[in-house]
């Protein structure tokens, strides 16, 4: 090929002196491109301490993969210099202004496998670069890492903490988001109080003050509480709708179970004995009403009609709904309060122990309870990102490490600000020019 060409690809790779391009070898058989890049430079800045004008040693063989060539893989090799530094005395190996030192890849490289992998599973992004997942789940944690250490958590006031199953069994990670500015602050194994102290930390460490975090919604957890109660001593505390709502299903659903289990003649006397029935009372009673099929219907007008445990367990469910809907549209604490009282005083003499429970629960959490009624501001915001870090357990599939998880939950949910940016960004439009009666006039092409 001609020099051309290889000047051409030096300044397409944007290399600068003393590197070039000094020969471009493409085989379409084996749908690759090479490019052997070399250091004319006799004497270099040592890489250690920066002198300049330090002798080179030897020459070490590296390869690199870049972004592909039209359909051809393309690959970067090239002898880098080890600068022998007589003011240092190191001997050090210069880094090559395409890569980052010790990988594989090339830099820009790494920023598309990153951006397909904010969008994609990392599978499927390690299929379509035709690379070991492996190697992008590296790349996925120094990057992540780099740009999380910039970040900068000064005035974060509203936050938000969940736990997540990671794993079936009893493997959780708790997940802390900022509110206001809809990104994850903050993400780390376990569930116990001293990850509230590790969020403490790690909110310090980017230019956060504890005591600026005026409100924390969070779910009923003891551990949680005990954690948010001694190290943001200055947070109101709101237990979220949602898993309030929660935890009368599950009372909900303790009580249908030990109906079918004490006294299943009786409720397949109220149901009927077969078993779509009792399937669609099932999930009748999850579901709301406005989902309900026409099955479920008629299942559900022959539930409110019985006598059955389960019926009562259903209308003191809904009746908890209904009184944190009447509690959002008064906004007034006092009358939030109030009802959810009187609906506690109605769950009290039902005679239903799962719901007898949760009346304790919830007096116990009063204060923190009424303030979740009334603060619709979290509510959604917490169960969306629930599903959103679903989604992101699925992206993990194939390498889930609970560091996997969390690198890839960091690039899709936090909002970082220092990742290396997608280099497929559009051309500058082509600009052509016609003429009209002897006048140039400019016309804008793709």
């Amino acid at each position: 090929m001609s020099i051309g060409v290889e000047a051409l690809f030096t300044s397409a790779l944007g290399l600068k002196s003393p590197w070039e391009v000094v020969k471009v070898d493409l085989d379409t058989a084996k749908r690759r491109i090479d490019f052997e890049v070399a250091c004319n430079a006799k004497q270099l800045p040592c890489p250690a301490c920066g002198v300049n004008g330090q002798g080179i040693h030897d020459r070490v063989r590296r390869d690199w993969r870049h972004l592909d060539f039209f359909q051809h893989e393309a690959w970067l090799h090239a002898d880098v210099p080890r600068v022998d530094c007589g003011a240092c005395g190191k001997t050090t190996m210069a880094e090559a202004p395409w890569a980052r030192p010790g990988s594989g890849f090339t830099l820009l490289f790494e920023a598309f496998a990153l951006s397909l992998c904010q969008s994609m599973p990392v599978a499927h992004a390690a299929a379509l670069l035709r690379v070991n997942s492996k190697q992008l789940w590296r790349r996925i944690e120094h990057y992540v890492d780099v740009a999380h250490a910039q970040e900068n958590m000064s005035g974060v006031a509203v936050v938000g903490i969940d736990d997540l199953s990671f794993r079936r069994g009893q493997d959780y990670v708790t997940v802390v988001h900022d509110l206001e500015a809809k990104r994850l602050l903050f993400m780390t194994e376990g569930r116990k109080h001293g990850t509230v102290i590790e969020f403490k930390a790690d909110l310090i460490a980017h230019g956060g003050n504890p005591d600026d975090i005026k409100h924390v919604c969070m779910d009923m957890s003891a551990a949680y509480t005990k954690g948010v109660t001694e190290m943001l001593p200055q947070a109101q505390i709101s237990f979220d709708r949602f898993h309030v709502i929660a935890l009368a299903n599950e009372a909900m659903d303790a009580v249908r179970r030990e109906e079918m289990r004490d006294q299943p003649r009786v409720v397949r006397a109220a149901m009927g004995t077969q078993r779509k029935a009792l399937k669609g009372m099932f999930w009748g009673m999850r579901k709301d009403h406005s989902d309900w099929s026409v099955d479920q219907i008629n299942t559900m007008y022959r539930l409110q009609r019985s006598n059955l445990k389960s019926a009562r367990a259903w209308r003191l469910k809904e009746g908890l709904r209904s009184t944190y809907a009447a509690g959002v549209t008064s906004n007034c604490p006092e009358r939030a309060e109030a009802a959810l009282k009187s609906w506690m005083s109605w769950a009290r003499r039902s005679r239903l122990e799962p719901f007898k429970k949760l009346t304790t629960t919830l007096k116990d959490r009063m204060a923190g309870v009424v303030r979740g009624m009334l603060d619709g501001r979290s509510n959604a915001y917490v169960e969306a990102m629930n599903g959103m870090l679903q989604q992101v357990k699925r992206a993990a599939r194939g390498f889930r490490t609970v560091k996997n998880f969390v690198a890839i939950a960091y690039l899709r949910m936090s909002k970082l600000k220092n990742l290396p940016q997608n280099p497929m960004q559009p051309a500058a439009p082509i600009r052509s020019t016609i003429y009209r009666a002897g006048r140039p006039f400019p016309l804008k092409t793709a």
